[in-house]
């Protein structure tokens, strides 16, 4: 009889260091990336000779037609919903689109001075 304790199995590697590497990468990347919200229009800026980065956060859209995007809401609910977002800071991007005509965009810039976006950046894209 053979009383000698069984060998013993090598014991396989741990995955636990593998594991703790990949939360730490995913919670790196989510914590260091920028989530925005799509576009509720497609639209396609004008170009320009020059441009540089926007400082306002409240963006507001423009069709071709000069219906005004914001978020979820659209027209003058649009315009009422970015007004009370920019209280704190009047400034807001306007994204229209490239064939606008220039007396919709001129006339969507008198409505947002009359709501109190004193302040109006124009996005561009550079050529």
């Amino acid at each position: 009889m053979d009383f000698a304790p069984p060998p013993k199995r090598p014991r396989s590697e741990s995955i636990v260091p593998m594991i703790n590497v990949v939360f730490l990468l995913l919670i790196f990347f989510l914590m260091t990336s920028e989530l925005t919200q799509p576009a509720p229009v497609d639209v396609r800026p004008p170009s320009a000779g020059q441009s540089t980065d926007p400082l306002a956060e409240v963006r507001i859209h423009v069709d071709t037609g000069g219906q005004l995007y914001f978020q979820d809401f659209t027209g003058d609910g649009a315009l009422i919903e970015a007004a009370r977002m920019a209280q704190a800071d009047p400034q807001v991007l306007l994204t229209a689109d490239a064939n606008i005509e220039a007396t919709r965009l001129a006339a969507i810039l008198s409505r947002l001075a009359a709501a109190g976006l004193s302040r109006v950046e124009l996005v561009v894209t550079a050529r």
